[in-house]
């Protein structure tokens, strides 16, 4: 039979187009643990609601490894509503698997819109449940007070941490937050529960190039061009980046190309647009929307710097492509990144919320080629260390170590070394 985990995924698909609204890491996260715990011998179903009328209902991610899309909730439901679709969606769940015949050994719940999910099913099946929140609430609110986070999904959050058998963070910063923001004075929580999974990187798609090559395949300009990848929403910070690229002073234009965003963020970019204007930077900021992994790589390659304002990234991702890529990143000194970039060595972390600092940290990498190539060499030897395959045997090991009857060497189709 073999070992199988359930992945709980209510709002995050992992086919789903990335940079759009309410895409990004987390998606690239269980696309690729999926694919690559599959590969070990752990047959993985990501469960998730369905999000486009043409998906199929079940689409293969790789060996062992398969999306199920099930009904949960209106087309058109904001993301904040969803978790009214939480005991749709798990009826669901149970139907697919009763018919399937299928018998999960754990169940992995991913964001706190599947806390619930996750809590009544691991209990239904009598299986340990582990979560990974991606992201947290008091950290989101604590960055940018006026985000929009309910006492609901804090709530939901609180409950999961205390209930859950196994809790999977990203970085070191994480396990300190979780502990002091919600576990508190609970005596009972046993912080040896949550483990520490550096996520990893595609270093076949991510990797360094000819920039001016990059430049001209992407019908870019041939000058200077500092890139922003991600989603485009407040939090992520790219007002910061448009007034840090107005403060540049350099003897030549830099361009700001933003990829990232759909349709649903219209307004914001119309916003970002009048701000770039009121710098008198318009025509330097260009907003391309959203694009494939391999066109992504493309950007990276092509950028002389990454600038990643955000106000709140517990990991980072976008940053660790574009080191893998050899771009230097200028990063907010938050979450995550601390862990991931070597200060001054891979890269620049400067106090979020402070264009000032970024302009700074640009200038000295946009005006010294030696050292922007030598900075982007060093970043791409760092993110060598980062693999999906090694962050899946530690999430592999973690499982087992949870289910009592399983072990390491348990099952001739499980290699793990």
């Amino acid at each position: 039979m073999g070992y199988r985990v359930a992945f709980l995924s209510l709002h995050g698909c992992p086919v789903a187009r990335l940079g759009e609204k309410d895409t990004g890491g987390m998606n690239v996260y269980l696309k690729e643990t999926a694919k690559h715990l599959g590969k070990l011998g752990i047959k993985i179903d990501v469960y998730t609601r369905v999000h486009d009328p043409n998906d199929e209902e079940v689409i293969q991610l790789g060996i062992n490894a398969r999306v199920i899309h099930l009904k949960a909730g209106e087309s058109n439901q904001k993301k904040e509503d969803l978790y009214r679709a939480g005991p749709e969606f798990v009826e669901n769940v149970l139907r697919f698997q009763k018919h399937e015949k299928i018998e999960y050994n754990l169940v992995h719940s991913h964001y706190w819109l599947s806390n619930y999910p996750g809590i009544t099913l691991s209990k239904s099946w009598s299986v340990p449940l582990v979560s990974t929140f991606h992201t947290l609430a008091k950290l989101k609110l604590r960055a940018k007070a006026e985000e929009m986070e309910s006492i609901r999904r804090i709530e939901s959050e609180t409950d999961a941490v205390l209930r859950s058998d196994g809790i999977v963070v990203s970085t070191d910063s994480e396990v300190l937050d979780i502990n002091q923001l919600y576990v508190k004075s609970d005596k009972t929580f046993d912080d040896s529960k949550i483990k520490v999974i550096t996520p990893g990187v595609n270093l076949q798609v991510f990797q360094p190039g000819n920039r001016s090559k990059a430049k001209e395949k992407l019908s870019l300009s041939s000058g200077k061009m500092v890139l922003y990848a991600g989603r485009v929403e407040p939090l992520k910070g790219i007002d910061i980046a448009i007034n840090a690229i107005s403060k540049l002073e350099l003897n030549e234009v830099v361009d700001l190309i933003v990829v990232g965003g759909d349709s649903t963020s219209d307004t914001i970019v119309a916003e970002l647009k009048e701000l770039a204007r009121s710098f008198g930077i318009y025509k330097q900021v260009k907003f391309v929307g959203s694009v494939r992994q391999s066109l992504l790589a493309e950007f990276y390659r092509a950028a002389d710097a990454l600038i990643f304002p955000s106000y709140y990234e517990s990991f980072g991702l976008v940053a660790l492509e574009a080191m893998a890529s050899g771009t230097p990143v200028v990063a907010s000194r938050v979450g995550g990144l601390p862990q991931l970039i070597k200060n001054g060595e891979t890269g620049y972390l400067v106090p979020f919320r402070c264009p000032e600092s970024f302009t700074e940290k640009l200038e000295v990498i946009l005006s010294n080629p030696i050292l922007q190539d030598a900075i982007g060499a060093s970043a791409r030897r760092d993110a060598m260390d980062y693999s999906w395959g090694n962050a899946a045997k530690k999430l592999a090991r973690f499982y087992f170590s949870l289910s009592g009857q399983y072990s390491l060497a348990s099952g001739s189709d499980i290699k793990i070394v």
